[in-house]
């Protein structure tokens, strides 16, 4: 059988003393309350031989701050996410705050059922890489005063801070870097959604293209948790278009897809396709070749999101205007998208 959790009534009604005075010392008030130092040894002593441990949630409830920050990403597992949040908890627990995070894989019941169990742990702020569909739980956040900042993504019908790179140059910059190498069949490959991000990337590679009077070849590919779903409709896109000299991947998760199917295929890079991706991975630099990039600055990212959010929680956001920070990628250039003429 379990042993009962002491109160602080318990403690309390151990030494004989008011469950005020008890209160006052656990949350070091004690000199303010003119509490004696006797009784404050007396109450510390008898805390630490019980191993009393304060409610948290109880003191959320009675201070209004929980001192805690929900982090809700796509998928924690994925290299890029995974990296931003570890910087992000690094400085909020520099700065007296502990992160939860989970993650939604695209879900919108799912996000919404993890906004509802912050809610009832009573986080102070909320960090959100936001599928489609939870537009009225945000504004609910917002009605209540909550502190909401997204990033990666946006939703566009609801005003909120949010911290994005430039999608839209990104994708075009690599496209034209294609070209400026000899390639004029340039496929992109990533996955059906209307969320803001991918978007962008799309309309970035449609408009180099169109810049150059080349056609675009889209493969969008649906959202999946099993990878090894993916191999089916890549195959067979790849062996129906024979024409394709490029590959502009959206997303490192259809990449790393992508190129196990190139490699299964004997599909030679960059002598038969180039290609290029979105976020860089240290295993794009093991590659053969090593794999041309569009790196987001994920350091700048976490730092941006986490020093946003700490500014309105220090003040309850009063007077703090919600900022759309835009920042910039860096296309590293490698063997995978070589010049067509200096091919080896």
């Amino acid at each position: 059988m379990s042993k009962k959790r002491l109160s602080i009534v318990d403690i309390a009604e151990k030494l004989n003393i008011s469950k005020t005075s008890v209160s006052f010392i656990m949350n070091g008030r004690a000199q303010e309350k003119r509490i004696s130092p006797e009784l404050v040894e007396r109450v510390m002593k008898l805390v630490k031989e019980v191993g009393y441990k304060p409610n948290s949630l109880a003191k959320s409830l009675r201070t209004g701050k929980s001192n805690i920050i929900g982090l809700i990403v796509e998928d924690i597992s994925d290299p890029f996410f995974g990296a931003i949040a570890r910087l992000i908890e690094d400085k909020a627990y520099k700065n007296g705050y502990k992160i939860i995070y989970c993650s939604t894989y695209n879900e919108t019941q799912r996000t919404k059922e993890m906004i509802n169990m912050f809610r009832d742990r009573h986080v102070d702020g909320y960090i959100i890489v936001p599928p489609e569909g939870i537009e009225e739980d945000i504004k609910s956040l917002q009605d209540d005063n909550m502190p909401v900042i997204m990033f990666d993504r946006y939703l566009p019908l609801v005003d909120t801070d949010y911290v994005i790179v430039n999608n839209q140059f990104s994708a075009y910059n690599a496209t034209q870097h294609l070209i400026g190498q000899g390639y004029k069949n340039i496929a992109l490959i990533s996955f059906f959604t209307n969320q803001t991000q991918m978007l962008d990337r799309i309309k970035g590679y449609k408009m180099a293209l169109k810049e150059n009077n080349l056609k675009p070849c889209i493969k969008e590919l649906p959202y999946t948790q099993n990878t090894k779903s993916l191999v089916e409709p890549i195959t067979s896109f790849l062996k129906s278009k024979k024409n394709i000299d490029a590959i502009l991947f959206g997303t490192n998760r259809d990449a790393t897809c992508g190129l196990k199917v190139i490699n299964n295929l004997g599909i030679r890079i960059p002598d038969d396709l180039a290609v290029v991706t979105f976020d860089d991975s240290d295993a794009y630099e093991l590659h053969t070749p090593q794999i041309t990039t569009i790196a987001q600055p994920v350091e700048e990212i976490a730092e941006s999101v986490i020093s946003t959010l700490l500014a309105k929680l220090k003040n309850g956001g009063e007077n703090i205007k919600n900022q759309s920070i835009i920042l910039h990628t860096e296309l590293i250039i490698r063997g995978s998208s070589v010049a067509k003429s200096v091919k080896a």
